[in-house]
């Protein structure tokens, strides 16, 4: 097991003052860019400080000899533990200067770099009930940052005719210095001239003036499935907007559906209520309902019970597999408030015969 005081060469009894100046030290030492610089060390103390330097992380070492999961830094301490750089901002810590996300990004972050792309986008798109269940073509139009139709992103009136670029010699990087807390740093950044191309147009695009895309309105055609429900997405890779020399972004359609009068949803079936006179639930009879292509004939059993569900086959929402939901008719029946004189002899002799 790591001894982390050990690692920071301080004792078990240091104060919090204490181990944030034996971290700082050994970090100004031991970081890769300086002369006396140890990867493997510079890591160690960074672990090792990062566990001392939290209050609830070193009581659990002390006591246990480890830390244990979700025991992480507390509030406001940014992952250090409770190291402050609040006085280092800019203009400030004795007239250093530095970008806390270009330090710590590319020192504690192992140097990732991310994949350049451009801005995703969204939109609403809103369908009829019909639409959405057997779904349809659409084209849009979309006022969106694209590439430039006459040099197709280049940026150069000639896409052949191309010279290095002067800024980073056609490294499509530059380095910069910056001094901090911890020292020197030395970064390479994407060079702003030729965007990390390391090649600039001679002659640049009159249309986007080199810059290789610009705002634009752009049609779009969009398909949208079968059986697509309220609130449900659909993403269509590399359709947001452009970025000279990288991947567009994605474009993001949010669906919303306007309701049924008639229907309401239920996975793939369909519910509906449909209201019989008492006298039809007891001889039976038929009863035109409507459905999603055309109004149809249902037929009304003899006997039928309130609240008894009759299923329609294959007239709910289509699947992306081919198949299809059933339509749900809920029975009600309607009991009369009032009764004639001949309606109400009749019901009693229903009463006799035990009905």
């Amino acid at each position: 097991m790591k001894d982390y005081y050990e690692i920071l060469g301080i004792k078990k009894s240091s104060t919090d003052a204490e181990v944030k100046k034996a971290f700082r030290s050994l970090a100004q030492k031991y970081h890769p860019d300086k002369k006396t610089g140890n990867e493997a060390k510079f890591k160690e103390a960074s672990e090792a400080y990062s566990v001392l330097g939290d209050k609830k992380k070193r009581a659990e070492y002390d006591t246990y000899g480890r830390t244990f999961a979700g025991g992480g830094p507390s509030q406001g301490q940014g992952g250090f533990g409770g190291f402050d750089f609040s006085q280092f901002q800019q203009g400030q810590g004795g007239g250093v200067e530095f970008d806390l996300g270009d330090i710590f990004g590319d020192v504690f972050g192992g140097g990732r770099t991310r994949t350049k792309r451009g801005r995703d986008i969204s939109m609403d798109l809103e369908l009829s009930f019909t639409e959405a269940a057997f779904g349809l073509e659409r084209t849009v139009l979309l006022n969106k940052v694209g590439y430039c139709s006459d040099c197709k992103g280049t940026g150069a009136k000639d896409a052949s005719d191309m010279k290095t670029c002067a800024t980073c010699n056609g490294n499509g990087s530059v380095r910069e210095t910056r001094r901090s807390i911890l020292g020197t740093f030395t970064h390479e950044r994407e060079c702003k001239d030729c965007r990390g191309a390391g090649k600039i147009p001679k002659t640049s695009c009159k249309q986007c003036k080199g810059e290789g895309v610009l705002h634009k309105q752009e049609e779009i055609k969009l398909t949208i499935p079968a059986g697509i429900d309220n609130g449900e997405m659909i993403r269509m890779p590399e359709r947001g907007e452009a970025l000279k020399g990288a991947q567009a972004g994605d474009l993001y359609i949010k669906i919303h559906v306007k309701p049924h009068k008639d229907f309401v949803r239920s996975g793939h079936d369909l519910r509906m209520s449909l209201n019989i006179k008492l006298s039809d639930a007891l001889l039976g009879s038929s009863y035109t309902i409507p459905t999603l292509e055309k109004d149809i004939e249902l037929k009304i059993p003899i006997g039928i019970s309130h609240g008894e569900v009759l299923r329609i086959r294959n007239k709910g929402i289509p699947s992306s597999s081919g198949s299809r939901g059933d339509l749900l008719v809920g029975i009600h029946i309607d009991l009369p408030k009032k009764l004639s004189k001949n309606a109400k002899r009749l019901v009693e002799e229903l009463r006799k015969e035990g009905l």
